[in-house]
């Protein structure tokens, strides 16, 4: 569908518009437009990082384990 949005004049008009208004409000506000599309460039990447480098959980031992019979009841 995204290609016949694509193909008609209008809407190419229209997406175009779109970019170059993008462009030129990054450009009017250039220091923080680019720090605001960093941090939204670098906040999957360090939500990955910290994804990744976060501990294991360690299963707490079973207290009745102990208690538990080694050899199976034979019947």
């Amino acid at each position: 569908m995204l290609v016949f949005v694509g193909i008609a004049p209008q809407s190419r008009a229209f997406l175009g518009n779109v970019f170059n208004h993008t462009a030129e409000f990054l450009i009017a506000w250039s220091p923080f437009s680019y720090i605001l599309l960093a941090m939204f460039l670098a906040g999957p990447l360090v939500s990955v990082f910290v994804m990744k480098t976060w501990p294991e959980k360690e299963e707490p031992e079973n207290p009745l384990a102990k208690y538990k019979n080694d050899v199976p009841y034979e019947e």
